[in-house]
């Protein structure tokens, strides 16, 4: 087996690989030896959210597919997840550690009650992960969450670039402005964080911003983000209806979308301004970006391209290490990236790798971000921000400032992920709930079919003579 391949993970393998801080974004960073930190996020759709592997104090690429299930942003149902990681299964000692005997008694009370006198069937195995769901529904967080096997496949699945669904980036977010949040009710909406480029739900109409009110007719009031997602992710040719309510329109609409194989299509390039500006778009954070990447700036840089545009909008998250390649391509090496802090305060710095191909600050270069932009790739964009390498065009960014551990439980018992760090800018700023400014605003609300105001600023200020030195 590939170890390098996240989708090739054994079901009763002892150790699962891990992945990246993020929404969409996926990184997960885990405990232990095995820990993965980063993959967004993300999912049915596609997932905040946005994977990440530590091993020690070192950062290794595995390819351990977020959210996203929603773009990372999405507590598990989207690949947007901003980060993840992948944790092992741990040996424990089987029964109640002694300093916790007296606070499980009521649990066991209650478990020897349903399976010794409940007049109905009992089934021990669903009792147990009713029980561990229930754990993780207590912590209030909706980026942390408790899987059965078959979700923990799925979610794992959308992050290595192929899965079966809509296309879609979903997130929840607070109705008061004040982030996440679960479960969906009234004061916390289900919302459309991007569609996939070329996806079903980008050809059926669903767009950035559209609140989900109901999925096939059923209200999402009372779900959590993972139930909805589940209820939205569908073998391909089967079709999903949702009911939205979408920004400037009175009445709410229904959009049928008809499931498909998302394949997507991570990095992407083309050059702009008869061959003088390089235009290089990570859509997602999957395995093998970081490579990707590099291949196509070297390529471009060959062509002698001095200005570039790093397109990063929509982008939900998804593995760290890959998001730590990509700005190693424009930092010095030992230039900080991120910071996690974990539980007790601890901080850890992650810096840019050596060998970047464009660490020269004689080439320009703008960062297009706009509020589908979560996780991972809030970490690039914060990354060449601060360290003023690169000038932000667009519009403030989703806001995901969390890392989570996917671990995979024994016993068949299914895996979880749980929030374990926040991450930081360089300057050790959090962006959860509020976003990266762009150094120059830029919106495309309004803007006539076809055209694409953020890229043009961006253009017009890699292309204009005397541009102010501050911008760049």
């Amino acid at each position: 087996m590939d170890s390098n391949r996240p989708d090739q993970i054994p079901e009763t393998s002892a150790t699962a690989p891990h992945g990246d801080p993020g929404p969409a974004g996926q990184s997960l960073a885990g405990a232990g030896e095995t820990r993965a930190d980063q993959m967004d996020d993300q999912p049915a759709f596609v997932v905040p959210p946005e994977p990440l592997v530590r091993r020690g104090r070192r950062w290794r690429s595995v390819v351990v597919p977020v959210a996203l299930l929603l773009v990372a942003v999405m507590a598990g149902g989207g690949l947007f997840l901003g980060g993840f990681a992948l944790g092992s299964q741990k040996a424990t000692t089987a029964g109640t550690a002694s300093d916790l005997q007296k606070e499980f008694e009521p649990f066991w009370e209650a478990y020897n009650a349903i399976t010794q006198q409940y007049v109905g069937e009992t089934d021990r195995h669903a009792l147990i992960e009713g029980a561990i769901g229930g754990m993780f529904d207590a912590l209030d967080d909706p980026y942390s969450g408790y899987m059965t096997s078959e979700e923990y496949k799925q979610s794992l699945g959308s992050v290595t670039g192929q899965f079966e669904g809509i296309g879609a980036e979903i997130g929840t977010e607070a109705t008061d402005g004040s982030g996440s949040c679960s479960p969906i009710s009234a004061t916390c909406r289900m919302v459309v964080i991007s569609p996939l480029e070329g996806s079903p739900a980008e050809k059926a109409g669903l767009k950035a911003g559209d609140v989900v009110l109901a999925i096939d007719g059923s209200s999402t009031d009372g779900l959590t983000l993972d139930d909805a997602v589940a209820k939205v992710r569908g073998k391909r040719g089967t079709q999903v209806t949702l009911t939205l309510q979408r920004e400037g329109t009175d009445a709410p609409l229904d959009l049928t979308i008809t499931r498909d194989v998302i394949v997507v299509k991570d990095v992407s390039a083309k050059t702009l301004e008869d061959g003088t500006v390089g235009y290089l778009r990570v859509a997602h954070f999957t395995a093998n970006v970081g490579k990707d990447f590099k291949s196509a700036l070297k390529v471009q840089l060959e062509q002698g391209i001095r200005s570039f545009v790093l397109d990063l909008r929509g982008d939900p998250g998804g593995f760290v290490p890959e998001a730590v390649s990509v700005a190693s391509e424009f930092l010095p090496g030992g230039t900080p990236v991120f910071w996690e802090e974990f539980a007790g305060g601890r901080q850890q710095e992650t810096p840019a790798t050596p060998d970047g191909l464009a660490t020269d600050t004689s080439i320009k270069l703008v960062v297009l971000v706009d509020k589908g932009s979560a996780s991972a790739a809030e970490i690039v964009a914060a990354a060449l921000q601060e360290n003023e390498r690169a000038t932000l065009v667009g519009e403030t960014t989703f806001g995901k400032g969390t890392v989570q551990e996917w671990q995979l439980l024994s016993q068949d018992a299914g895996g979880f992920r749980l929030t374990i760090a926040k991450w930081l800018t360089p300057d050790k700023n959090w962006i959860h709930g509020a976003g990266i400014e762009p150094d120059v605003p830029v919106t495309s609300e309004g803007a006539p079919p076809g055209s694409d105001p953020i890229l043009a600023r961006a253009i017009e200020l890699l292309t204009t003579a005397g541009a102010p030195a501050s911008v760049f």
